[in-house]
């Protein structure tokens, strides 16, 4: 049995926690699996509360069961990103009443590029942007259905999990930085000498993330670090849309180069959105849209990953001053905000091709990435 080592604060800074696990991530989490498994959940705010439902996950019976037990009250809320798309702009949000609405126009609403803004929307209230956030940690889409509690409605969702926005913020100050590593191993790859896979677990949700020290890097000055977020498209089966199979490769052999360093994979599938949401986005790629537009129909901003995972794993292992390999100025910027000290930069540029220079292009010009993407070779 593989020993478990604990990285996370140090006791004096460690929050209170039970027995079974810090309170307010238990909540986050219980409620973040309910609304994954299409059941509602309570979301609270002092002495105000909503049910919530994500549409994109609950059956079409449970849509009509929530419609009728919110007494037809129920509304969409659109992120910023979404509410945009459809022409409101807005800096938290918008809610469109949903009464008589099925649950075909209810999740056309909230992603298809044909839909238009309802009248009646109105500002979204800090308890509706709370709700999104779950969602998104749940890997659904932003866009989730809340209805207002009162005396003649609260009991009908008496058995539904519970959480707060204090929770909600406490979790993600608390919990998203805490991992323990639970296994580590070395394992033989094509063309990489030596490597040891780092198994980390936590955080919210409690995503395996993966580290892989390639060679023996020597902390004693910057060690060249690659921090890599999954993709299984392009890692896995070599789609042509995106560079990310050639970053992942590259990497590697750049580390080994280099002396040695660190590839962090983390599960943080089309920016951090999840494959189901990713596949939703190639679709509207498809028809047409680049890969930030269609990410913005589906209500998601320009990127949606977070890098506490990473921070946690690099001081995990000792290492605090970085050799960068990215082409991504806010992974550098959102590093530092953690505490690492990123003191270079070395760009990891994969293949141009035809099928993929529209999204690098659309990288550097609407992300910032710092890419000289060129003309690729014709295909023959």
């Amino acid at each position: 049995m593989n020993r478990i080592e604990r990285v996370e604060a140090s006791p004096s800074e460690a929050p209170v926690e039970t027995l079974f696990g810090q309170p307010s991530a238990v909540r986050v989490e219980r409620a973040a699996a309910e609304l994954r498994a299409g059941r509602p959940v309570l979301v609270e705010n002092g002495g105000e509360a909503i049910a919530v439902l994500a549409p994109d996950a609950a059956t079409p019976q449970t849509f009509r069961a929530f419609a009728e037990a919110a007494d037809g009250r129920h509304s969409l809320y659109l992120s910023p990103a979404r509410a945009g798309a459809l022409g409101l702009v807005t800096s938290q949000g918008a809610l469109v009443p949903l009464g008589g609405s099925s649950p075909a126009e209810a999740r056309a609403l909230a992603n298809s590029p044909a839909a238009s803004l309802p009248a009646g929307s109105a500002a979204a209230p800090a308890l509706a942007t709370g709700a999104s956030e779950l969602a998104r940690l749940a890997l659904l889409l932003p866009g989730v259905m809340v209805a207002p509690l009162d005396p003649r409605t609260r009991h009908l969702f008496g058995n539904c999990a519970r959480v707060s926005l204090g929770d909600l913020a406490e979790a993600r100050s608390r919990a998203a930085g805490a991992f323990e590593i639970v296994a580590r191993t070395p394992v033989p790859l094509k063309g990489i000498e030596a490597a040891e896979f780092v198994v980390f677990r936590g955080g919210l949700a409690q995503r395996d993330q993966l580290a892989i020290v390639v060679g023996a890097p020597d902390g004693s000055r910057p060690v060249p670090v690659r921090v890599h977020s999954s993709c299984l498209t392009g890692d896995l089966f070599g789609s042509l849309k995106c560079d990310c199979g050639d970053q992942l490769r590259l990497g590697l052999k750049t580390l080994q180069e280099k002396g040695g360093g660190v590839l962090l994979y983390l599960d943080q599938e089309g920016r951090g959105t999840g494959i189901a949401s990713k596949m939703q986005a190639y679709r509207l790629q498809c028809d047409g849209l680049d890969t930030v537009d269609a990410d913005s129909q589906l209500g998601f901003g320009l990127d949606e990953r977070r890098y506490e995972a990473a921070v946690a794993m690099l001081l995990a292992l000792g290492y605090r001053t970085v050799d960068l390999l990215t082409n991504n100025p806010l992974k550098i910027a959102l590093l530092r905000q953690g505490g690492i000290e990123v003191v270079g930069r070395t760009p990891v540029m994969g293949e141009v091709t035809p099928e993929n220079r529209d999204y690098l292009r659309t990288k550097a010009e609407r992300a910032g990435h710092l890419l000289d993407i060129g003309e690729p070779p014709a295909r023959t």
